[in-house]
């Protein structure tokens, strides 16, 4: 293919491009990503434009970024950050065997920083008060508005919306996805606003979260979800997820937990509570089946084996 930028950057410590990139992908059916054998595709709104941009790594360990469109060159300064050359793992305390277990087997799993808040906003608006199994169902309806197809474009991949693409989406188009007014209207006060939102980036940690919310709409959950993506920030927990809390308690304590237990049991990796669930996720943990004689024993009233806790979401 034609047109392409290219850059070599080889990093200075072991790195897992594809757990990096990982939390960029929205669900399976995210039509801004695809994986084939030889690269991962993504593309992305820039401050130049939109861009494509294909990522693969030699045996050497250099990484080769090809970018295509008007965003091409910005997408390729920026690849180190994006694939966590910003980060600092080393400043990571681990207080439980399985977190210290996990970061020891991973080294390569780093917190990248996309350095785009637009992108991962829409997203993560999107995914308020729904389930994981939603989500993937769900995925990639953050360019489900947009007409415009990524160039190069293998499989079905688009490009995301940018925010006059998203205000001009008429009523019976959000009507149509799913998406009820109150995540409708948080994504158009995003929108309206947008260019402000990516100082949150320059800002960083709770300061850029708490820009994020002012925003009507965006809370605590989905100020955490843009925070994690856009500047890779190592402390920014989701309160309010439907799983988080009740993962993170049975793979350190073998009970569930709320959002108040999950950050207590967290508060010891402050300012790296965001990167203890990471590991925590990865580690590949799973919760006990539990026996027929256990069942609704020792359980709070609004978990179920089989379900975990049934509660709404309390922070957008």
């Amino acid at each position: 293919m034609t047109g392409a930028s290219t850059r070599e950057w080889r990093p200075d410590y072991r790195l897992d491009v594809a757990a990096v990139l990982a939390p960029l992908r929205r669900g399976r059916g995210d039509p801004t990503w695809h994986a084939d054998g030889s690269a991962i595709w993504r593309t992305g709104t820039t401050p130049d434009g939109p861009a494509t941009l294909a990522l693969h790594r030699r045996s050497d360990g250099t990484v080769v970024a090809q970018a295509w469109g008007p965003g091409a060159a910005w997408s390729l300064e920026g690849i180190p950050g994006l694939l966590g050359a910003n980060d600092r793992p080393e400043e990571f305390v681990a207080h439980h065997p399985l977190v210290a277990d996990t970061a020891k087997r991973m080294p390569g799993l780093r917190l990248g920083a996309s350095m785009r808040v637009w992108d991962v906003l829409v997203p993560s608006v999107l995914e308020q008060k729904v389930t994981g199994t939603e989500r993937a169902a769900r995925g990639g309806s953050c360019a489900a508005a947009s007409a415009t197809r990524a160039r190069p474009r293998p499989g079905r991949v688009r490009v995301p919306p940018t925010p006059a693409q998203v205000r001009a989406i008429p009523d019976w188009e959000w009507h149509r996805a799913g998406v009820d007014l109150a995540r409708r209207r948080a994504v158009l006060a995003a929108a309206a606003v947008a260019h402000r939102l990516e100082r949150a980036c320059e800002l960083g940690g709770a300061q850029g979260r708490e820009l994020l919310r002012k925003v009507p709409g965006i809370g605590v959950w989905t100020a955490a979800e843009i925070a994690q993506r856009a500047w890779g920030d190592a402390d920014a927990v989701s309160v309010g997820d439907f799983h988080i809390p009740s993962v993170v308690g049975w793979a350190l304590l073998g009970r569930p937990l709320d959002d108040a237990g999950m950050l207590a049991e967290l508060a010891p990796y402050t300012p790296q509570r965001h990167r203890a669930v990471r590991y925590i996720e990865a580690s590949g943990f799973r919760r006990p089946p539990l026996r027929p004689a256990l069942l609704g024993e020792g359980l709070p009233s609004d978990v179920t084996p089989s379900m975990g806790p049934r509660r709404p979401i309390t922070h957008a």
